[in-house]
């Protein structure tokens, strides 16, 4: 059943990525995981836990399968997604947060004081 979900991502916290799926329904359903994991799900399985995604071809087309729930408990559900759009929409998180400096606006000072 198609369903319209949507993708954010927050320069603020840059190592994870928002996916609301049935974003215009009367329930939409929010999942955060790393931004990571959906880059590495393009080319490979990615994930533990809660959220995996994999690579899928068939009819030449490119896909992603996004499983989210916990799979211990039987309870998950599946989705097939276009991958063209989400890898051209990571290229341009990453064009706001390049891989490896996720973490050099942290203000460590700051966060060791709240510590304290």
């Amino acid at each position: 059943m198609p369903i319209i979900c949507e993708f954010s991502f927050d320069s603020g916290d840059p190592l994870a990525v928002t996916l609301i799926f049935d974003s215009e329904g009367e329930y939409p359903v929010r999942w955060v995981f790393a931004r990571d994991l959906l880059t590495e799900g393009l080319t490979a399985r990615s994930g533990h836990g809660d959220v995996a995604v994999w690579p899928a071809h068939r009819e030449g087309r490119r896909s992603l399968w996004i499983q989210v729930g916990n799979a211990r408990a039987g309870h998950t559900a599946l989705f097939e997604v276009p991958a063209q759009p989400v890898a051209q929409w990571l290229t341009g998180c990453y064009g706001l947060v390049p891989r490896g400096r996720e973490m050099a606006d942290v203000d460590w000072d700051q966060l060791t004081q709240l510590i304290q």
